[in-house]
């Protein structure tokens, strides 16, 4: 049983406080918080609309953009919400449940999230080093159980993370100097030993992210490889620029998460607003451009997304 020895009359509440020491500008840092959120959640759904509409697009490569797509709606709704919360309502509060449901899903997602980058590094190496075989290794089917792989994944590495939270005494101190309950956020304000958080939570992080940095870099140095054996420049260009998307998302998105897993354990010296801004980006940067960076580097997509986009803005256009 965790022992919550809190005030009488909130008993199971933590208070969330956005971004310490930028309290007055809340209500302007809200504005860029909710445009991108917006943008992101329009993206993701326009993406999941063309290919679901579109049966030509009914193929692996389309299926990976679409699981990208949903954990991209799963990372920024888990957080974002509440965050808009504090910054416009001062709605701090948040229950101990809520606190460690939101710690299960943001993590859980943002790990299915890399399981998806892998995926999607994988369908790479295959189109570029083994293009006959293609179509036999790659189906839908089986994109579908790789997916369903990275969610099991997820759920088995990240369901610990609450349940050892829920152990944890939480006695004078209840407020979480972040937007939201990051595991390390709400392990720091505990008053009891935190050791065995604090090795699950660095483990895993290291295991995962780097297993799983380590697939996409073998996949990526397999496909130079192959690259650079092909003696026309064309094909040689044309292989890369499929590659190049996939590029700018695993930078994208890997980039801010290892800034924010290392700086909660290593950057006592980094200003607490700093890292929670960089934190909250991984949230709001990756959902909003990865569907623009596939729209546009996508031929087939791009030429989709183009006529749907028409028919909205121009009704009865085609």
């Amino acid at each position: 049983m965790a022992v919550f020895n809190l005030t009488p009359s909130d008993p199971l509440t933590f208070i969330l406080t956005g971004i310490p020491g930028l309290e007055a500008a809340h209500a302007w840092i809200s504005i860029p918080f909710s445009t991108f959120y917006i943008i992101g959640l329009l993206g993701n759904f326009m993406v999941l609309f063309v290919v679901g509409k579109e049966q030509t697009l009914h193929k692996p490569m389309y299926l990976l953009l679409c699981m990208l797509a949903l954990t991209d709606i799963g990372t920024s709704t888990s957080v974002v919400p509440k965050v808009l919360c504090i910054f416009w309502f001062n709605l701090k509060d948040i229950t101990v449940g809520g606190c460690l449901t939101q710690t299960f899903f943001l993590h859980g997602v943002s790990m299915m999230h890399s399981a998806v980058l892998v995926t999607m590094a994988f369908d790479r190496y295959i189109a570029i080093c083994n293009p006959l075989r293609y179509a036999t290794i790659l189906t839908n089917i089986r994109i579908a159980k790789l997916g369903l792989v990275g969610l099991m994944r997820a759920v088995f590495f990240i369901l610990p993370l609450p349940m050892l939270l829920s152990r944890l005494p939480f006695c004078v101190n209840r407020v979480i100097p972040h937007t939201y309950c990051d595991h390390m956020a709400v392990v720091k304000i505990s008053c009891g030993d935190i050791t065995v958080n604090n090795m699950y939570g660095l483990v895993m992080a290291f295991l995962v992210i780097g297993l799983d940095l380590t697939l996409i870099a073998l996949s990526y140095s397999l496909i130079m490889r192959a690259v650079l054996r092909i003696s026309s420049k064309k094909v040689n260009q044309k292989a890369l620029n499929t590659c190049t998307a996939h590029i700018c998302v695993i930078l994208m998105s890997y980039s801010p998460l290892l800034f924010s897993t290392l700086t909660h354990r290593f950057g006592q010296s980094i200003a607490p607003h700093i890292h929670i801004i960089l934190a909250n980006l991984y949230f709001l940067l990756p959902p909003m451009f990865n569907p623009i960076i596939y729209a546009v580097k996508t031929k087939e997509l791009h030429e989709k997304v183009g006529k749907y986009t028409c028919r909205i803005w121009l009704p009865g256009g085609h």
